[in-house]
């Protein structure tokens, strides 16, 4: 294959065909396909324009085809709801409960910026209306806190352990302003399940179900994937911030936020913007 081609491969196997307007870099465009794998009237495929490139966000990972299935086997569950999918790179969790009815925010790192226009991209490939936003886990501007998502989902999300903290403070603050909500992640069971047990107990959070995410995958589809990958459900466990946001003017009159997130547990400054 010559270098910066553009090709197209079948996600679960399968025959190739003509890619839609090639992006520059090597690329691939895979298909995912959910539903009787005999292409039954109920059977959704999604088109995932994925790079080659050595960026996380722009490839297609096992953890994203787990908790994709499992939004499909769910799918009623998410019709008419709120979702959120953080760190969603391609996205194919939160397109997937696009199509079955669910009204969704993609989100990842707002400095990346290409992931964020590929996720643009693979809306409209898939004609679902999905809002796309910049979200960098605790990070908090204004934005965040009109989020009141329903399911928040989080393929791979566990990766990088310098993260950890942020991303679970991001998860426990919209689980907390959004009461009743879940969080639902798959992740690869590096450590042992005592890692993220460790992190519910620091953030006060519960889990409610743990599976194999083979456990509930097709046959077809597992036959394509490895590894020791998990789903994971968590809900809140008790209040743990308070949002102080105070509105103030600059130099010019011109108005403008700033926000304090405290715990309350120690009762100081935990993040501020």
């Amino acid at each position: 294959m010559e270098e910066n081609s553009n090709y197209t491969t079948d996600g679960d196997g399968g025959s190739t065909e003509t890619p839609p307007t090639p992006t520059e870099g090597m690329t691939t465009v895979s298909h995912h396909y959910f539903g009787d794998s005999n292409g039954s009237d109920d059977a959704v495929s999604i088109t995932i324009v994925e790079s080659m490139k050595e960026d996380y966000g722009l490839f297609v990972w096992p953890c994203s085809v787990i908790l994709a299935e499992y939004v499909w086997q769910q799918r009623s569950r998410f019709t008419g709801i709120r979702v959120i999918e953080l760190g969603a790179g391609t996205s194919l969790p939160g397109l997937i409960a696009a199509k079955v009815g669910a009204q969704v925010i993609l989100t990842d790192d707002s400095n990346k910026l290409e992931v964020l226009d590929n996720m643009r991209r693979v809306c409209e490939l898939n004609n679902v209306k999905c809002e796309v936003m910049g979200l960098t886990w605790g990070v908090w501007d204004e934005s965040i806190f009109s989020l009141q998502p329903q399911v928040i989902l989080g393929a791979d999300v566990l990766y990088d352990s310098s993260a950890f903290d942020n991303l679970f403070a991001t998860v426990k603050f919209l689980l907390e302003n959004s009461p009743g909500s879940v969080f639902i992640s798959s992740y690869h069971n590096r450590s042992g399940h005592h890692l993220i047990e460790f992190l519910m107990v620091k953030w006060q959070l519960k889990c409610v179900k743990l599976l194999d995410g083979f456990s509930f995958l097709p046959s077809w589809k597992a036959s394509g994937l490895s590894g020791n990958i998990q789903l994971v459900e968590i809900r809140d466990e008790g209040d743990l911030f308070v949002v102080v946001m105070h509105q103030y003017e600059d130099t010019e009159h011109t108005p403008f936020k700033h926000v304090k997130v405290w715990r309350k547990l120690s009762e100081s400054p935990k993040f501020s913007h």
